[in-house]
């Protein structure tokens, strides 16, 4: 199977890292969560509507991945266009992006952080824009708003976009981080004392450690998969230049 591919396993393996990375998102987008709530006056915080407006912001937060990731594949397909050989090189660097968030997720390493500088010019752009939006009280504003705060940096994102450069095409590339959108909505959606517990689990080293150890398997999957498929296209041209 080519690593690139968007059949059901790498969507999957997409929902999972957005699932294992919970407790960065937690970090991230669990303070956002609590201040669009309080900034909720106190007599229209009924439960139904507070829900519309956490799933309006996060189905926001979802379509910004989407886009981004459609956006970055198109550009994977015009430099595989433009440039030999650069489709070896970009499905590498997508691998090496999993393994950073691997090593960002056990925690071994913070590397990844440094990588989210890389998104805090166009951040300090954007942002503005999202304040003018609070308090939130309608469902369309959460979705603005979210739509607006999926642009955050984020280095288990930007793995995620590294992924989609890889995959050079913007339908499965925005199909791949719709699906690690979903996996952190558990997380992020989790109140109470069902969030404590989530939270628990996902930052127990065990669990941190099972998830690294999972992504780097994928990733060096991803690394064996190109050198066998390289080592095929070696064969193959020596043995067009033995026939000549």
């Amino acid at each position: 199977m080519d690593p690139a591919d968007l059949s059901l396993p790498p969507l999957v393996a997409a929902f999972v890292f957005g699932l294992l990375g919970g407790a960065h998102c937690i970090g991230m987008c669990g303070g956002i969560m609590s201040a669009l709530t309080f900034a909720v006056p106190p007599s229209m915080r009924q439960p139904s509507r507070l829900a519309g407006m956490l799933l309006g912001y996060n189905l926001g937060r979802i379509s910004s991945y989407m886009i981004a990731g459609a956006l970055v594949a198109l550009l994977g397909s015009v430099l595989n266009h433009a440039l030999d050989g650069i489709a070896l090189a970009l499905r590498i660097l997508a691998a090496i992006m999993l393994i950073l968030m691997a090593l960002y997720i056990a925690d071994w390493w913070k590397g990844l952080l440094r990588i989210e500088a890389l998104g805090r010019f166009l951040w300090r752009r954007i942002e503005p824009l999202g304040r003018r939006l609070m308090p939130v009280v309608k469902v369309p504003q959460a979705f603005v708003l979210g739509s607006i705060w999926g642009w955050m940096p984020c280095g288990l994102i930007y793995s995620m976009l590294a992924w989609s450069l890889a995959v050079a095409e913007p339908l499965r590339a925005a199909t791949m981080m719709g699906a690690f959108g979903l996996g952190t909505l558990p997380v992020v959606l989790a109140t109470g004392v069902a969030a404590r517990r989530v939270a628990l689990w996902i930052r127990h080293p065990a669990t941190r450690t099972l998830a690294a150890l999972l992504i780097i398997a994928f990733a060096v999957w991803q690394l064996w998969h190109l050198q066998s498929m390289s080592g095929m296209g070696d064969m193959t041209s020596g043995t067009m230049s033995s026939h000549h």
